[in-house]
């Protein structure tokens, strides 16, 4: 859907109108379509009415203050394309919405800088399993006397040292696999409902 342009008697007018729309255009661009054009729509009306009841001598003082009291869209639309990020990954469990949501909202408070941390922690467990493949002896999951030790990397010399075992060898890629879909899940779910919470 194209949104109808304002017209302007004045070429100046028109120019100013349409740099502040490519803004705005260009600050949403990573939305939904859906969601960019409802942002449009919605600046492009508050502009018509805007005009409508301003009375400054000439069109483009009149336009001038219309996009002022609007403001910077690539300030005023930030916690707008945020949210609608947020949205948008807690829907669809897409991993890269959610890292452009978390980027996005990351200075909208701490939580936000936990969630991020938490993901990085998940994708550790990635480079783990790539990791067992190249080297399956130094990498797995450790115990030494009945206790957890570390799930990760042990080297052959700190393993000389002390006795650890390795405990779960040929299951620890499907383990980790396994490990990565319930946290992923659980986070995603921790992070929509914390999003809807917000919102009350």
């Amino acid at each position: 859907m194209k949104i109808k342009e304002i017209e302007f008697k004045e070429t100046a007018s028109k120019r100013i109108y349409n740099s502040y729309i490519k803004r705005v255009r260009k600050v949403i661009k990573s939305l939904p379509h859906q969601d960019q054009i409802e942002v449009l729509l919605e600046f492009n009306s508050h502009i018509y009415e805007g005009l409508q009841r301003q009375k400054s001598e000439t069109e483009i003082d009149n336009l001038l203050d219309v996009l002022d009291k609007l403001g910077i869209p690539e300030e005023v639309l930030k916690p707008l394309v945020a949210d609608k990020k947020l949205e948008q990954a807690t829907k669809t469990f897409n991993p890269l919405h959610i890292i452009k949501a978390l980027m996005l909202n990351i200075t909208n408070g701490i939580s936000y800088l936990i969630f991020f941390f938490l993901y990085l922690f998940l994708f550790g467990f990635v480079y783990l399993i790539f990791a067992k493949l190249v080297n399956p002896n130094e990498v797995g999951l450790f115990f030494q006397n009945g206790s957890f030790v570390v799930i990760g990397k042990l080297s052959s010399e700190i393993r000389s040292i002390a006795v650890f075992t390795e405990v779960l060898g040929n299951w620890f890629i499907p383990v980790m696999l396994l490990s990565i879909i319930v946290f992923y899940f659980m986070i995603t779910y921790l992070l929509k409902l914390k999003r809807i919470l917000n919102k009350k």
